[in-house]
């Protein structure tokens, strides 16, 4: 795992000095070497930053140029199949003088042979990469997949710019830092800032999937905010797909898995071992995040299985009630017979990191299990250098609560009169939400397992929600969403269309369940959870593998059936059978948790000075992106217990952090 960073500019620009300052703010993702690559006459110039994980020798340094010279890269990621393209390299007739085994001259090799597009439709992995082609004097910018690297690109006082951090584009000289609200109202509504916006004007991020082509000098015309499904090619620019989520569904739909269950599951198992045997290949220390749950236990299994030593596994627990997974994880991990690493973080290890969180993730973003997600990636990177992870499973087959309850609840409220369910909705958010947890907790005996662990007044509130719509879609739309009128609190924004919003894009799919799990593989997952993951981590220097996120997994996820994803009401039906042959269902069926932090109690605790300073509403008007009154109410009403509005207000104070911080200097010390 790297940092990469460049530009195309016509101004006069100190070309290595520029490098350096751009690279050296983003060490973190690259301790172990840097390197730069400056063209004058053409204006270009490549940065990297390197975390030795293969070939650790010389021969892997970057910016890597390719035999003939044609292509100079900068690579961030791993491919995982990088040896049989190299065997199909050498059996295609070409003669290759290799200088080490490095997967990044297995890319260079590829595009001298088969072209750039063809290498990454035969590579198998993540990536985030910027080669300049010598020869057609235009830089090619790639991203994997689904999105597991970050890519930042854009326009900034006339000269072009890249990197995989924000702030690495940040001390390029001259560069303009101007805050988009447009895309400030996105954030108060998913709580990160979705694809291809950023928070600044003029900067956005590559789609998934995607290659963008800049010839020589080329001005900013494209659409960039066009749908991801779309091509564009004009004015020496073009943005085109050589993978896409939408055609996988496609044939997954015209080509579905027809076999019978055990088929399936002897396939997937095969399938997802087959990822994991090809992610654990490293020159460095290997482990695996275990939190005792489907996705990672399903993980670490096959791994273990695979392996003739222990399997070194980490977890972190909270010592509060309805957050702790660390004995699940440990149950799961002594069954498999791990080498077992965990952590009981106290709330002080938990707030101490609040301080660093702006700088971590460089644009405001506010999924609060950011906070364990860096705890467990620090006491990982003590012991080990790459970590694999369970993310993606919940997206790919069906393990949110959302996707089978919303269908069941609609099913019922829609057989009643619309008005009549906003009166009732009305009712129901009467009571405090002290009020409800207090009943709750009195009724807790007759409530259902998976219930039992949450606070009833949370539920009881996303229900009026769901009374209060009209359409199903509409439904999905407001459980995901944080601020529901977000252009109404930021001042002088407008909120654009993205994939959550867009119902044109939405009627293409007829069952609900599979348009919020396409949904979600499209942005929550790579803008929220891979986000997330990529900035703690690397944030300490470990590099994260998601073996779920291998395409072929994807693929073959797409041509199951709906009801091999969900059945009897439970998500994840498939994978369970996987993972049932590993480890004792006993020790897996219970109520999901969740990775988060206890962020509700906090804010009336020991962060209330902290979030009360932030949120004053002279400051809020003063630095005139909110208007105050909305959040001041939301404020009391938390600090009351009437309701619990901690995602709500979470939003507006790491924004408001992110800002405080804005004007710091990027030193790159995370």
């Amino acid at each position: 795992m790297c940092g990469l960073t460049g530009f195309i500019s016509d101004r006069p620009v100190a070309g290595r000095q520029t490098l350096t300052a751009m690279a050296d703010v983003i060490r973190h993702r690259g301790p172990d070497d840097r390197g730069y690559w400056f063209d004058a006459n053409n204006g270009v110039g490549l940065a990297h930053r390197r975390l030795s994980i293969l070939d650790l020798s010389p021969a892997g340094h970057q910016p890597m140029t390719s035999e003939s010279g044609r292509y100079v890269i900068v690579f961030n990621g791993e491919i995982y199949n990088h040896l049989e393209i190299r065997n199909e390299l050498e059996n295609s007739g070409d003669r290759i003088c290799w200088r080490g085994h490095s997967d990044t001259e297995t890319l260079l090799a590829g595009f001298e042979t088969f072209g750039i597009e063809k290498t990454l439709q035969r590579s198998v992995g993540m990536f985030a990469m910027a080669v300049w082609d010598r020869d057609e004097r235009s830089l090619i910018l790639a991203r994997d997949r689904i999105g597991e690297k970050p890519l930042y690109y854009g326009w900034n006082r006339g000269s072009f710019l890249f990197a995989s951090e924000l702030k690495a584009m940040r001390a390029y000289p001259g560069f303009a830092a101007d805050i988009s609200r447009d895309a400030l109202a996105l954030f108060l509504r998913h709580n990160y800032i979705p694809t291809p916006y950023s928070i600044y004007n003029g900067i956005f991020k590559l789609w998934p999937g995607a290659i963008l082509t800049i010839q020589g000098r080329a001005t900013a015309s494209c659409p960039w905010d066009s749908p991801p499904f779309e091509a564009y090619q004009a004015d020496g620019i073009s943005l085109s797909r050589y993978w896409s989520l939408k055609d996988v569904a496609e044939k997954g739909k015209t080509n579905p898995f027809n076999g019978t269950d055990r088929e399936a599951i002897d396939e997937l198992e095969r399938i997802l071992s087959d990822a994991v045997r090809a992610q654990q290949i490293s020159d460095v220390p290997l482990g695996a995040f275990l939190s005792g749950g489907v996705d990672s236990s399903t993980i670490v299994a096959l791994m273990q299985n695979q392996s003739e030593r222990p399997v070194r596994t980490f977890t972190i627990g909270f010592h509060e009630d309805g957050y702790n997974e660390a004995e699940y994880a440990g149950a799961v991990a002594r069954h498999l017979g791990t080498e077992h690493t965990e952590l009981y973080v106290t709330p002080q290890d938990a707030l101490d990191v609040i301080p660093r969180l702006p700088t971590l993730y460089d644009e405001p973003f506010s999924d609060s299990s950011q906070i364990p997600t860096f705890l467990i990636s620090q006491l990982t990177r003590k012991h080990v250098t790459v970590s694999l992870s369970g993310d993606a499973g919940d997206e790919l087959f069906g393990g949110y609560k959302r996707y089978f309850l919303a269908r069941s609840i609609w099913r019922i409220v829609k057989h009643l009169p619309y008005d009549g369910r906003k009166t009732l909705a009305a009712g129901i958010r009467f009571p405090s939400q002290n009020a409800w947890d207090v009943t709750g907790k009195l009724i807790g005996n007759f409530l259902p397992n998976e219930l039992r662990s949450r606070p009833i007044g949370d539920l009881a509130n996303k229900f009026a929600e769901i009374l209060s719509v009209r359409q199903p879609d509409e439904m999905y739309r407001g459980l995901v969403s944080h601020w529901k009128s977000p252009a109404d609190i930021v001042i002088n924004a407008r909120e654009p269309s993205t994939l959550l919003t867009d119902q044109s894009y939405w009627d293409q799919y007829p069952e609900f369940e599979q348009r919020m799990m396409h949904i979600d593989t499209l942005s929550y997952l790579p803008d929220d959870i891979l986000v997330k993951v990529d900035r703690a981590a690397m944030g300490v220097s470990l590099e994260t593998r998601v073996p779920f996120l291998d395409h072929r997994v994807v693929e073959f996820a797409w041509r199951l059936p709906l009801s091999m994803k969900i059945r009897n009401s439970q998500g994840k039906w498939i994978l369970r059978q996987v993972l049932y042959k590993y480890v004792p269902r006993e020790l897996i069926e219970r109520p999901k948790i969740g990775f988060g932090a206890p962020i509700d109690s906090w804010l009336r605790g020991p962060l209330r000075e902290w979030a009360e300073s932030l949120l004053d509403a002279k400051r809020l008007r003063e630095e005139a992106y909110f208007h105050p009154e909305p959040i001041r109410k939301k404020w009391m009403e938390h600090l009351s217990g009437k309701r619990n509005w901690q995602y709500y207000l979470w939003d507006v104070l790491m924004f408001q952090a992110w800002l405080q911080n804005k004007e710091a200097d990027y030193t790159g010390r995370i």
